[in-house]
């Protein structure tokens, strides 16, 4: 099946602890990201083998995330389905760190912002949560 639907819609991520709902487009222009979160051109999708990234503003979408905690459930919901997955790990790391999105072996979720989350400009690093599929 096509990866995306009309103009690009991926579903829907939730962080139900966190009140954290937004619509998941693919890629990560700054149209796309003033008006949704963005699939990372190049990762898997949810539901695929491999790491599925998701990028966000800190600032907006994404600011819940600064109170994200281990073992936190976070679902994708796509037209093909709804994916689980169980936070493991955050971390900052550089901009240009980009080994997070390594694909793998298994199925994970790699959410993506700036930060510090109240940084004024544009922001030195990244804030990177990684989570495991759950079924």
């Amino acid at each position: 099946p096509p990866p995306t639907t009309a103009r690009g819609l991926i579903g829907r991520i939730d962080i139900p602890r966190l009140g954290l709902s937004a619509i998941v487009i693919e890629g990560t222009s700054r149209t796309t990201l003033r008006h949704a979160v963005g699939h990372i051109s190049g990762t898997a999708l949810p539901g695929q083998s491999g790491n599925v990234g998701i990028s966000g503003h800190r600032d907006t979408f994404f600011r819940p995330l600064r109170n994200i905690r281990r073992n936190d459930i976070i679902a994708v919901t796509t037209p093909l389905g709804e994916y689980r997955y169980r936070v493991v790990s955050t971390r900052i790391v550089n901009p240009h760190d980009i080994e997070v999105l390594d694909p793998g072996d298994n199925e994970v979720l790699t959410l993506v912002t700036c930060y510090p989350f109240y940084f004024v400009g544009a922001a030195p690093d990244r804030f990177i949560v990684r989570a495991e599929r759950i079924i």
